[in-house]
């Protein structure tokens, strides 16, 4: 057989198998496309009965919510119904009332022009019979009235004294109880010993053969020392002791180190002693800024320059009547700040306020004016809020109580100061303050004599009965006690006793 008749039988064959293929093919699709017709039958049919059953159930619904609605709608008619009978009720019950009130109404002023009329009437009656009564007695009726109110005034005035005395007393008491609380318990809080510190200005020598070499040749040592310390030197005829003495306490301090230093050395010559003044001051500035600081944290005031420390802790070497000025303003802060707790004020600037009220003095023997001036400038200089200026510069009364802060030092500085023991005061200023104590109380008319006692606390004043009566005497013991606080100043306060005595005496013969 040729290869020709195979290709062409190859080809039959395929051609065969293709129209074979294309017939299956063909029965397949006519197969697949019934079964799809079906399938669309039969869910057009479900589709059917879904809707169906969501129509019945929609139509089952809107029944029921039709008569919800329905129901609602009777009962709110109902209800409108009986809201509106009862709206009617209580309009005729208020149509009732306000003809019960018309009739009242005019009851009123029927009976409030008899009233009227009846009063026109009595004051008539009174007005005649007041002119009959005046005609008997010869008196007007403002004369009878003064007669009477003196009448009165005479027969009750012991009452009237008694009763005022127990409210005054009753008050007084109270105050002061309320008072001694608040400072009892500042000052036991505080429980700091009242010690007096006194700068040494006095050098103990370990022989009298030193002097000589402190002196030096034709004195050169002596005024070595002199020009570069301030201070002044006095070598007298007193063993074992060398004086110095300036009014700057820093110098006096420096200069106390120095020599000190220069005898524990023995090697007195000028150069020397330029060398240990130098150490000396160095030692002094730092113990003024250890001392700044330390009072600073114990009085718990904080966020200061350091050269606001520096110039508080000048005030270490400071006095004022024996008391160390530094440790009495650290004792102020914390009286200031316990009063300012208890009194509901601002603690923190209490304490500042008290802190810095005295710090004036730390330069007043370089700088001009009084030392609340010169501490008012050095706290605006550093930036010192207004508040804290405000509450310092008031504790000597040379500018007005602006805050209660101010109020409070002024209170904590005289407690500080005014304690036994916590300052020396000369005799003179004691005895001038006596004498003008005395001199107050007996500058006052109908005084016969007083007495100053208790260390000036208490100015005893005994008045003449016949010129001062009883309730003169409070008066009297007030205006005594005003212009003690106007013209004296003191720390603490003054009792004024103003003693009124009848006495009668008769002799049987």
């Amino acid at each position: 057989m040729s290869i020709q008749t195979i290709l062409l039988l190859l080809a039959l064959a395929g051609m065969a198998g293709i129209g074979i293929g294309y017939f299956l093919r063909l029965i397949i699709s006519l197969g697949k496309r019934g079964s799809m017709e079906l399938e669309i039958r039969k869910m057009r049919l479900d589709a059917e009965e879904r809707s169906k059953r969501i129509v019945e159930e929609a139509e089952a619904r809107a029944k029921e919510k039709e008569g919800q609605i329905t129901g609602e709608l009777k009962q709110r008619g109902s209800e409108l119904k009986a809201t509106e009978e009862r709206l009617v009720r209580k309009e005729e019950l208020l149509d009732k009332r306000q003809g019960m009130l018309d009739t009242e109404q005019e009851t009123l002023t029927k009976r409030s022009e008899e009233l009227s009329n009846a009063k026109e009437k009595l004051e008539e009656l009174t007005r005649a019979e007041l002119e009959r009564l005046e005609k008997v007695a010869h008196l007007s009726a403002e004369e009878a009235k003064a007669d009477l109110i003196t009448s009165v005034e005479k027969q009750s005035e012991s009452d009237i004294e008694s009763r005022m005395r127990k409210l005054e007393i009753s008050g007084n008491e109270r105050l002061e109880q309320r008072a001694k609380e608040i400072l009892t318990t500042a000052v036991h809080r505080l429980g700091n010993s009242v010690v007096s510190d006194v700068l040494a200005t006095t050098i103990s020598l370990p022989s009298d053969e030193i002097k000589g070499k402190i002196i030096g040749k034709e004195g050169r040592n002596i005024r070595a020392f002199e020009r570069a310390t301030g201070v002044d030197v006095i070598i007298d005829d007193t063993p074992g002791t060398i004086t110095l003495s300036s009014f700057d306490p820093i110098r006096r301090q420096v200069a106390r180190i120095a020599l000190e230093n220069l005898i524990l050395d023995g090697r007195i010559q000028p150069a020397k002693i330029e060398e240990m003044v130098k150490k000396a001051e160095e030692e002094i500035n730092t113990i003024i800024k250890k001392k700044g600081a330390e009072a600073a944290y114990n009085a718990k005031v904080q966020n200061l320059d350091p050269k606001l420390l520096m110039i508080l802790g000048r005030l270490y070497f400071r006095t004022s009547y024996g008391q160390n000025v530094l440790d009495h303003s650290v004792e102020v802060a914390h009286l200031a700040g316990m009063l300012a707790s208890e009194l509901g004020a601002n603690e923190a600037t209490a304490r500042a306020g008290a802190l810095f009220h005295d710090i004036g003095k730390a330069v007043d023997h370089e700088v001009p004016g009084t030392h609340v001036e010169i501490g008012r400038r050095i706290l605006q200089k550093f930036g010192v809020e207004e508040a804290v200026v405000k509450a310092m510069q008031a504790h000597h009364e040379e500018y007005p109580y602006e805050t209660p802060e101010s109020m409070i030092v002024q209170v904590a500085d005289a407690i500080s100061g005014g304690r036994p023991g916590a300052r020396r005061d000369s005799v003179e200023n004691y005895i001038k303050r006596l004498e003008e104590l005395e001199a107050i109380a007996n500058g006052q008319p109908g005084v016969e004599k007083s007495y100053a006692i208790a260390a000036g606390r208490e100015v005893r004043v005994i008045v003449k009965p016949e010129d001062i009566t009883d309730l003169d005497a409070r008066k009297l013991a007030r205006d005594i006690a005003d212009k003690i606080e106007k013209e004296l100043q003191y720390p603490g306060e003054i009792k004024v006793s103003v003693i009124r005595e009848t006495r009668v005496i008769e002799y049987a013969r």
